[in-house]
C-alpha cells in the first residue's frame, strides 16, 4: 500500500493510525516534496475510478483564486494537479490496481475489509 501524506494533515495522520491499527504494510508517499508525475496521476484516476477533477481540492486557496470559475479539461487537471500537488485531495491510499480517497475515514476501514 501506498498513502498519500501530508504530515500537517489531522485526516491524513488519521488514515496512518488507522493502517497502522491494522497492521498494514504501507509505504509514505510525501506527495507535496515528491509530486506524482503525469502519468502516476492518470493511472491513479483510473484506480480511483474517477475524473481528475473529483481529487481537487475545492477549498484550497489556488483553486478559488486561479481556476475555480475556468474550464479545464482532464489533461489540463492532470498538468495542473503534478505542477501543483497541493491541490490533490488527500489522503489517498493505493493498494494494487485499487485506490481511495480516504475521507471520511470510514471509507478507509471499509477499503482495508476488502
Amino acid at each position: 500500500m501506498i498513502i498519500y501524506y501530508n504530515s500537517r494533515c489531522s485526516k491524513c495522520r488519521a488514515a496512518k493510525g488507522l493502517l497502522e491499527e491494522n497492521k498494514c504494510d504501507f509505504t509514505i508517499r510525501e506527495y507535496l516534496k515528491d509530486p506524482p508525475t503525469k502519468k502516476e496521476l492518470k493511472e491513479l484516476i483510473v484506480k480511483l475510478q474517477c475524473k481528475p477533477i473529483d481529487i481537487v481540492r475545492k477549498t484550497e486557496p489556488l483553486f478559488i483564486e486561479k481556476y475555480k470559475s475556468e474550464k479545464i479539461s482532464d489533461s489540463q487537471w492532470i498538468k495542473i494537479l503534478s505542477e501543483h500537488p497541493i491541490l490533490i485531495e488527500r489522503p489517498i491510499i493505493i493498494d494494487g490496481e485499487r485506490a481511495i480517497v480516504g475521507r471520511p475515514a470510514g471509507f478507509i476501514v471499509n477499503f482495508l475489509k476488502k
